[in-house]
């Protein structure tokens, strides 16, 4: 009996020790500094620092779990960030180019993400060889774009984008970071599509056998992070109020640790939206103010 419930109590912190780990953390600093921390101004300041991070990570959770990785995300958000504030720097009537914006930040990172599951899937490429190349092709398409330097000047429907708020304390960045988790979440555990994930994750050699196309399956995962690349890098460029070709460096990095902190698994098939959400807040740079390092 005490065998069991030691296993019983293993498996549980083995799947909530992530959360048990945040709770501790917010009370924790909520007795260092209750009256800075324990504000609605401070929390939402540490959901707007997390969106850009956080949207990036919802992506590269998608390629952990079939056994991949994604390292040029960083770039991927820099040449997307470029091709938005060249449109959204463009005289505008109505609000068109904004939209026009938008929709080429994300097409860029859509782009991106399928050179790379192309690479992947049908050229057998590693994704860490795949993705490292990108990296270095989006950084130097990004600084050809934009001349070496930034692209601002953009209008204020557009740089509401990242600074705007909704009711006065729910800021624009939050709410889309809320929209791009409930979709992540949708397509990886209530779809067909999240179950052919977690199978070429688990085991790609019998999700091929089982008849699962695992190639298109793939391309179509890198496909999905460049998106969400896309949409971090609108909120990033409308934040700034500048498409910059050096923004991004290390934000790779940033996005992969928080999957990985989130409970994701570099041997694939393991991960999970929620935990991913977890992890993004957990990397996020606490102090006892309550305040970014």
């Amino acid at each position: 009996m005490e065998t069991m419930k030691k296993e019983q109590l293993a498996k549980f912190f083995e799947k909530y020790a992530i959360y048990v780990i945040l709770l501790a953390m917010i009370v924790v600093m909520s007795i260092l500094r209750p009256e800075s921390f324990l504000s609605v101004n401070n929390f939402t300041n540490i959901m707007r620092q997390m969106s850009v991070i956080g949207v990036m990570s919802l992506g590269v959770t998608f390629c952990i779990i079939t056994a991949g990785t994604d390292l040029s995300g960083g770039s991927v958000v820099a040449v997307s960030s470029i091709v938005a504030a060249i449109f959204a720097s463009t005289e505008d009537q109505g609000g068109v180019m904004i939209l026009v914006a938008i929709l080429a930040a994300i097409l860029a990172g859509a782009i991106a993400g399928l050179l790379n599951g192309l690479v992947i899937a049908y050229g057998k490429v590693p994704p860490f060889i795949a993705t490292l190349g990108m990296m270095s092709i989006a950084r130097g398409i990004a600084m050809i774009l934009s001349g070496g330097g930034p692209i601002g000047s953009f209008t204020e429907p557009f740089n509401e984008i990242g600074s705007g708020m909704i009711g006065g304390f729910l800021p624009y960045p939050v709410i889309i970071f809320a929209i791009c988790s409930f979709l992540a979440y949708t397509l990886l555990h209530k779809s067909k599509f999240g179950t052919y994930v977690y199978a070429i994750g688990g085991n790609e050699n019998a999700a091929l056998v089982s008849g699962l196309s695992v190639n298109k399956v793939k391309t179509a995962v890198y496909v999905l992070a460049g998106i969400f690349y896309g949409v971090a890098a609108i909120v990033l460029t409308s934040r700034q109020q500048a498409g910059i070709p050096s923004v991004g460096i290390g934000y790779d990095m940033e996005a992969i640790t928080c999957a990985i902190i989130g409970g994701s698994s570099f041997s694939g098939g393991i991960g999970t939206i929620g935990g991913n959400i977890v992890g993004a807040i957990r990397c996020y740079k606490w102090t006892p103010t309550g305040k970014p390092l």
